[in-house]
């Protein structure tokens, strides 16, 4: 088990945020048997990241309209789609973000990559809980793990329990890949891939996970 202390510093939180999520987080390093230092470090320094210092448990869209196609590319968001619903603050223009969400977790991408299928699937199924799981397909599995109906009711993921246990859940999906492996070998950026598909944030999940090695020692 982890103290507040230690959370506080592993994962850059606040006071609040970890007497809010201490108990959740340990129990899910405990369900899902994440419990040498090395694999603890690289866990919490991901949901540290993906949660913007366990500020945040629910995706923010607040793109600016260059970002969007940067981000995500021409092939999920057209230019002319980003111009309209992005954030462009020269005119005072807020992002449209449940627009943004069932474009880049929309369409053909949206079907294929996340299981979203019906019209307004890629903002009900937006990124939530410490990991921001994402997608009907994954909220469905995610679901099934915990017992709890996320596809009918996914701000269960809200809840400080079911957001620190869907992480684990994740994370657990992702063993079979060799997640564990290359936590125990120090590297973050095929953690990082595992987790997030990229290297987005690299550098601040390199640094969190040496914070994190260096308290929980």
């Amino acid at each position: 088990m982890i103290t507040s202390q230690k959370l506080i510093v592993a994962t850059n939180c606040s006071e609040a945020n970890a007497e809010k999520y201490l108990s959740a987080i340990n129990l899910t390093l405990e369900r899902y048997g994440i419990g040498t230092k090395k694999t603890t470090a690289a866990f919490l320094s991901q949901i540290a990241h993906e949660s913007s210092s366990l500020n945040t448990i629910v995706e923010n869209l607040n793109y600016r309209v260059a970002a969007l196609t940067a981000l995500f590319g021409r092939q999920r968001i057209s230019d002319e789609q980003a111009k309209m619903f992005g954030r462009d603050d020269t005119i005072k223009q807020p992002a449209n973000q449940e627009a943004i969400a069932n474009i880049i977790y929309g369409g053909d991408w949206g079907r294929r990559n996340l299981g979203n299928t019906d019209e307004g699937d890629g903002w009900k199924f937006r990124g939530r809980g410490l990991k921001q799981v994402t997608g009907r397909s994954n909220y469905d599995r995610c679901g099934k793990a915990l017992d709890i109906d996320l596809v009918s009711n996914p701000d269960e993921l809200l809840n400080p329990i079911y957001a620190a246990l869907s992480a684990g859940w994740f994370w657990d999906s992702r063993r079979r890949n060799g997640i564990e492996e290359a936590a125990e070998s120090d590297d973050v950026e095929t953690v990082t891939k595992l987790i997030n598909g990229g290297l987005l944030g690299i550098e601040q999940r390199k640094d969190l996970y040496y914070k994190a090695l260096e308290v929980l020692e």
